[in-house]
């Protein structure tokens, strides 16, 4: 009958000048007038041997544990990172369901999953979004990630999984979600610490100023020019803290509620920062001018907070009268960026990411009044809605505050 001989063992062939190569024969029987005989077909396998040594030295030096398998779930093939990582010899895998390298508790369910696979075979990961586990010799499990792929073999079709221990990147992972959520605690808890101290500071304050402003009515006339200066001092103090509260206030209020994203119309947005900012305006014969904005999504609210503080703080460096500011805007991918520009004073390249931390001043309140707090709150409002913000500034001339935000 026709057979292929020497099935598990290799062949050689020799040629006239002695060398010998690799071959495989397949016997076929030929009947003649003088009986049978047999025909041998001869082939060469050196190049065929050739590229299955170069793919046994990949998957050694492979840095994952590699699998081989064939469509009965049977281990064909294993490198030396299967052995180290599952602890078995490879000769003691051989010809093993691929099932003993899984937990028991998921070989039923794994079965058909395989099946699965060679049904519809191609490159994918396995199991996204899902956990998977590897089982040691010793019976201890551990988390990898699988990657599948498909082989054609001269005995069908096969599959490469590649295995990779995630142990340590899960641990990572795990450290990391509960520092994440340490910290998202710890910022809930010192948002609401500052919301709620500065609504309990607000009443104690009101009665300063009220009283100081009571005693200088009454009692102003018979003060001498000492006293009423030291009166006028806890009155400006007393606004000063205000002002503080405030801007504490608004600082805390930046993304602590459960407020919609709605679509909001910046040109809508920037007029009502005028009226707010009118008498400014109207003192310093300022000029406000705006390209045409778009609509985002986004908190009114907050974007309202975001103009206004950009637009007064580029209004408050510009000594003089009739200061200047231009709000442009252009499109920058899936972002609209905004520019706020101003013919102020400016900020030195080392001083322009210290302006953006709360309290941090450049400049004292007896040359430019305020809180060192209105740039933290436009920081953390441009976060909230995805965006990041910035500045461009020489000093002595001017300064272009960007930011962006997601386009609608």
């Amino acid at each position: 009958k026709v057979r292929a001989m020497g099935a598990g063992v290799e062949l050689s062939g020799r040629r006239q000048d002695g060398s010998e190569f690799p071959i495989e024969i397949s016997l076929s029987p030929l009947r003649t007038e003088r009986g049978v005989y047999a025909t041998a077909s001869i082939r060469d396998t050196t190049a065929r041997k050739k590229a299955q040594e170069k793919f046994r030295a990949l998957l050694e030096t492979a840095p994952d544990a590699m699998v081989i398998i064939d469509q009965a779930g049977l281990i064909r093939l294993v490198n030396a990172q299967t052995e180290r990582l599952f602890g078995y010899q490879r000769e003691a895998l051989m010809g093993k369901p691929i099932e003993i390298l899984i937990p028991e508790r998921l070989r039923a369910q794994h079965t058909g999953h395989r099946q699965g696979y060679f049904h519809a075979s191609k490159v994918r990961p396995m199991g996204v979004g899902l956990q998977l586990s590897g089982r040691r010799k010793d019976g201890t499990e551990f988390p990898v990630e699988i990657s599948l792929s498909p082989l054609e073999t001269e005995e069908g079709l096969w599959a490469t999984a590649a295995v990779r221990d995630v142990s340590e990147r899960k641990l990572v992972e795990s450290k990391l979600a509960e520092y994440a959520e340490n910290l998202e605690r710890s910022n809930k808890d010192l948002e609401q610490f500052a919301f709620v101290a500065s609504h309990d500071l607000r009443a104690p304050l009101r009665s300063l100023h009220g009283f100081s402003e009571l005693l200088g009515k009454r009692y102003g006339a018979v003060l001498d020019a000492t006293a009423r200066d030291y009166l006028k001092s806890i009155q400006d103090s007393a606004a000063h803290m205000q002002s503080l509260i405030n801007g504490l206030l608004n600082f805390s209020r930046v993304g602590r509620t459960d407020e919609l994203f709605t679509t909001v119309d910046c040109n809508g947005v920037l007029q009502k920062v005028r009226a707010q900012l009118q008498s400014v305006i109207r003192e310093r014969e300022a000029r406000i001018s705006n390209d045409p904005l778009p609509s985002v999504k986004g908190s009114e609210r907050e974007l309202n907070q975001l103009f206004q503080n950009l637009v007064d703080n580029g209004l408050k460096f510009q000594p003089g009268p009739r200061p200047v500011v231009h709000i442009s805007v252009e499109r920058e991918g899936h972002f609209w960026k905004f520019r706020v520009r101003d013919e102020g004073i400016g900020i030195p390249p080392e001083q322009q990411e210290q302006i953006f931390k709360i309290f941090q001043r450049l400049h004292t309140a007896h040359e430019y009044e305020g809180t060192g707090i209105g740039l933290s709150v436009c920081r953390k409002i441009v976060h909230h809605h995805g965006g990041r913000i910035g500045v461009e500034s020489q000093k002595g001339k001017g300064s272009t505050f960007y930011f962006t935000l997601p386009a609608g």
